[in-house]
């Protein structure tokens, strides 16, 4: 008999970067200990760049200092992938799971995310894929619509993915996005050309498109008020 797979969502709001991080870890060794069960955080971004493990530094364009300057930050992280861009009205969505309890592997974790965007993308009839040659993420021709940088300790993930509804594009061309110097970034608002619902609608469909992904069965959800007052804090 198939095991029903359960998931708590933890809608977050806007959040630090660094209180998201630390959030990760803390609910990462609860997963490990089985303390809670598969977790997803969904949340924004106050302008923020981070570099993966690599520290890919060349592919910021500017120096460090100027970022303060543009009210952004930039944090080192031991994700995989290369440098991105966190900001406002995109939409990131953290899954604290056990691919053990799945039976997933790095891989196929790695397509169900691009799975859950593409499927999103679709909703608003934008054609997306995966990535080519090796390249992750989620594409529309030539142009990155949703980035994916994961960690994976003892079969436990963190990180995750950021999908772009109508962020401030010109915020990527102070990087390389991602490494790829040859391709652009591209938005939903961009390429529907139209109104969209509340960030709120959209960072909904995405949780839905994760969920049936990933075959979750039990799904419950906290606000950002009650995790505050269970926790005593997000970091």
């Amino acid at each position: 008999m198939r095991l029903r797979r359960s998931l708590e969502v933890w809608k977050l709001g806007i959040v630090n970067y660094s209180d998201a991080l630390k959030l990760q870890e803390r609910l990462v060794s609860a997963r490990k200990s089985n303390k809670i069960p598969d977790t997803l955080l969904s949340l924004q971004h106050p302008p923020t760049y981070t570099l993966g493990k690599r520290r890919t530094y060349h592919n910021l364009l500017v120096p460090e200092a100027d970022l303060l300057t543009m009210g952004a930050e930039l944090h080192y992280t031991e994700r995989g992938g290369d440098i991105t861009f966190h900001g406002p009205r995109q939409a990131i969505l953290y899954p604290i799971i056990s691919l053990r309890n799945i039976g997933f592997g790095a891989r196929k974790y790695v397509e169900n995310l691009e799975q859950t965007m593409i499927e999103l993308a679709l909703q608003y009839s934008v054609q997306a894929h995966a990535g080519k040659d090796g390249q992750t993420g989620v594409w529309v021709g030539d142009q990155k619509i949703g980035a994916i940088g994961v960690r994976i300790s003892s079969g436990i993930t963190s990180h995750g993915l950021a999908f772009n509804i109508d962020p401030d594009l010109n915020y990527f061309k102070h990087i390389v996005p991602c490494g790829i110097a040859d391709k652009g970034v591209t938005s939903l608002r961009k390429e529907t050309g139209g109104l969209l619902p509340t960030d709120d609608v959209i960072h909904e469909q995405l949780i839905g498109c994760f969920v049936r992904s990933f075959g979750f069965c039990d799904v419950s959800s906290k606000d950002n008020e009650s995790i505050l007052l269970e926790n005593g804090g997000i970091g």
